[in-house]
């Protein structure tokens, strides 16, 4: 199973022109491909399933692929929703500095 985390960045979100593509590119491999966005999920390869999230911009989906090409899959899709997804960064660990003890 493999799995990337991306934002949505185009200003009208995952809509219906980005989402078919999507769904023609997942519909060409034989491993399985989800979209989480919270705790929802939805087969890729279910235009209306996709719709059905309403991914909105500044979202943060990840995307799934489980079976013998997942990694392909993944990377297919990745390209093809390039114009319209970012890779997400994760979240910055804040750092704590010890200030020396003034005793």
């Amino acid at each position: 199973m493999s799995e990337r985390r991306l934002v949505v960045i185009d200003p009208a979100g995952l809509h219906a022109r980005p989402a078919a593509r999507f769904v023609q590119v997942a519909s060409r491999f034989q491993s399985a491909v989800t979209i989480r966005l919270s705790d929802r999920t939805a087969d890729a390869k279910s235009l209306i399933a996709v719709l059905g999230l309403t991914i909105r911009p500044g979202t943060e989906i990840v995307l799934v692929t489980a079976g013998v090409d997942a990694d392909a899959a993944l990377e297919a899709l990745t390209a093809e929703l390039g114009p319209y997804l970012t890779p997400a960064t994760p979240p910055a660990v804040p750092t704590v500095v010890a200030e020396p003890d003034p005793a």
